[in-house]
């Protein structure tokens, strides 16, 4: 999905600068594993990682999935997020912030980035998701979609 993501918008992983070499650890507190965020510009990836297995990183972001799910879906404001310690921010907190304002400038939308990455089956799956997604997040309380898609 990195991948596709990076495809789809070149811009999100340039506007990191020199931070796109980083490695960023998505710390989802409630769940199992971890996700390793290497944004390099030409080959973005993204991998769950066993926690104790997630290697060296330059940044870590740790929090609840509602709240990191909330803050790229722009559900959530980030300056909350921290104070409130939602969210907590370890290593390079300019190389976090980079990613912030790059995210928030891209307006991704994780679900619309999921079904692209499926091709031509991906404009079935979104528009199911279209669907469903907006009840599911009245039900499970979690940001599934961009707060401001229709």
């Amino acid at each position: 999905m990195a991948t596709s993501v990076g495809r789809r918008q070149p811009g999100l992983f340039a506007r990191l600068g020199v931070h796109a070499e980083k490695s960023f650890l998505l710390d989802v507190t409630d769940l199992p594993f971890v996700f390793r965020l290497e944004p390099r510009r030409d080959r973005p990836h993204i991998e769950p990682r066993r926690r104790e297995d997630a290697g060296a990183w330059d940044a870590r972001i740790a929090g609840t999935l509602s709240a990191l799910l909330g803050l790229v879906h722009g559900a959530a404001d980030g300056d909350a997020l921290f104070f409130s310690r939602d969210i907590v921010i370890e290593g390079d907190m300019e190389a976090v912030l980079a990613l912030r304002n790059a995210l928030d400038d891209a307006e991704l939308d994780l679900s619309v980035e999921a079904a692209a990455a499926f091709g031509a089956a991906g404009a079935a799956a979104e528009r199911i998701a279209r669907r469903i997604l907006p009840m599911a997040s009245r039900v499970t309380g979690l940001a599934l979609t961009r707060r401001d898609r229709s």
